[in-house]
């Protein structure tokens, strides 16, 4: 099945998960889980949140930023690739100066 995100509807959540600012996003979602192409514009953050039913896979397309992980912090830029498994906590944030290109998959287990 192919998705095609420029098809989409972009999607605003603002706060997410109690973040700072919005998520931009476009968002294929069935009951198996979720795909997303997602953008945080400068100072924007997914909040710190636990993945109790599924994990996360985190890929960066563009941007620099970090992940708060558990106890530590990860640095991205693009090419990095994220993984929160489930049971783990994660919150991503942009902390550069341009936005962050992320494309995220939430499988639920």
């Amino acid at each position: 099945m192919k998705i095609d995100f420029s098809a989409m509807d972009e999607t605003i959540i603002p706060h997410m998960r109690g973040g700072e600012k919005e998520v931009r996003a476009c968002m294929y979602t069935d009951a198996l889980g979720k795909i997303m192409k997602g953008f945080l514009i400068p100072g924007a953050s997914i909040g710190m949140h636990t993945h109790e039913t599924s994990s996360e896979i985190i890929y960066i397309l563009n941007g620099t930023g970090k992940i708060l992980y558990d106890d530590g912090c990860e640095t991205l830029a693009p090419g990095s690739c994220h993984y929160c498994p489930k049971g783990h906590a994660h919150s991503l944030i942009n902390d550069g100066s341009g936005d962050l290109e992320f494309f995220a998959v939430v499988p639920e287990q």
